[in-house]
């Protein structure tokens, strides 16, 4: 929106050029972001309090969650507003990939909103059945890969690289409707899933969503992209607008968010961020490194899924509860505790995503 409007200005004084720097957009989307969760969370959580949206917890959760019974949630509403005004005001809206990301995040925002409102409006304690909430899911995840692939111009936008190796270069072909469908759907869960302690999930989403934000910058300029030997890609720079927007709303929205929470994110937030964050990776073509900065996530969704196998083939489960954050707070780490040494591990996989650019 601000872009069209600082090139108009630009034809006056040539000063206002400097706002169509990819990197200064990307700061001020970032602050922008940051400022409106900041300046209207203490409004928002006041309103959802008058609203009585508090969080029901599971009578078979660790009982040191009892004490959060009632806490507002539904805050991922927050985040979503400051993600789509940022991205609106400072990336140029004529990129395809800015309004797919962005639809994207609002149609998994609605669904999680729909199942946030039965659980705490209606008082439906199974919310949206999960079956109509994964049709829900594979109808945007699917709309969104089928139409990338069907606008998709140059083999760099269908083909999956490997890290490591310069010259691997995999055509996937239709098949890449279901990669894309895959980290759309899968990731938005596997965030979702996370969401089960204070800033847990939302922390290294900023820190995922940063790099993505690097990768997005590379991989949409020629000259980095050849010199770091990765897929040139036109228009996956804007990305970086959109992942700055996120980091800084994540950052905003975890002021109010960090141990003990005033508020939590909620089916709203979370499927959306995750959302988010699986289709970025697959526009910028990292899918591969993307596994390995956000196994985090990975981690915890696995960790479910092999709670679930070894309960129904055995009758015996291997952690204490899953997810697995669970697990350590019932082995006798304090919740702060859990969440810090999560991150840390978080950052740890970030950054070993980011080698990733040198080493090839």
């Amino acid at each position: 929106m601000l872009v069209a409007l600082f090139e108009w200005l630009a034809a006056v004084n040539t000063d206002f050029n400097v706002f169509g720097y990819l990197t200064l957009r990307a700061i001020l989307s970032a602050l922008t972001a940051l400022g409106l969760s900041l300046l209207l969370g203490p409004w928002f959580i006041r309103r959802l309090v008058r609203g009585q949206v508090g969080q029901p917890i599971r009578e078979v959760g660790p009982e040191s969650h009892f004490s959060k019974a009632g806490t507002p949630t539904m805050g991922g509403a927050l985040i979503l507003f400051a993600i789509m005004l940022s991205t609106l005001l400072w990336a140029d809206l004529a990129n395809r990939y800015i309004w797919v990301v962005l639809l994207v995040t609002l149609a998994f925002g609605v669904i999680g909103w729909i199942d946030d409102y039965r659980k705490l409006v209606l008082k439906d304690s199974a919310g949206l059945p999960a079956r109509w909430k994964y049709l829900l899911q594979s109808i945007a995840g699917s709309a969104a890969a089928l139409y990338l692939y069907g606008t998709a111009t140059t083999p760099a936008e269908t083909a999956l690289i490997l890290p490591f190796f310069k010259d691997v270069v995999i055509p996937l072909g239709f098949f890449y409707v279901v990669v894309t469908y895959f980290y759309i759907v899968g990731f938005s869960n596997a965030v979702n899933l996370t969401d089960g302690l204070d800033g847990l999930a939302i922390m290294p989403s900023v820190f995922v969503a940063s790099a993505l934000g690097i990768f997005a910058y590379a991989s949409g300029n020629t000259v980095i992209a050849e010199y770091l030997a990765i897929p040139y890609v036109a228009g996956t720079g804007e990305l970086a607008i959109f992942c700055a927007a996120l980091a800084g709303a994540g950052l905003g929205f975890l002021w109010f968010n960090t141990y003990p929470a005033m508020v939590f994110m909620g089916d709203i937030g979370a499927l959306a961020v995750g959302a988010a964050l699986g289709l970025i990776a697959v526009l910028v073509r990292q899918e591969v490194v993307f596994v390995l900065m956000a196994g985090l996530f990975v981690v915890e969704t696995v960790s479910v899924i092999l709670q679930v196998a070894s309960f129904k083939l055995t009758g015996k489960r291997i952690f204490r509860m899953a997810p697995i954050h669970h697990h350590f707070e019932l082995k006798g780490w304090p919740e702060p505790r859990v969440i810090v040494r999560f991150w840390i591990i978080s950052v740890v996989l970030v950054l070993m995503g980011l080698a990733t650019l040198k080493l090839r």
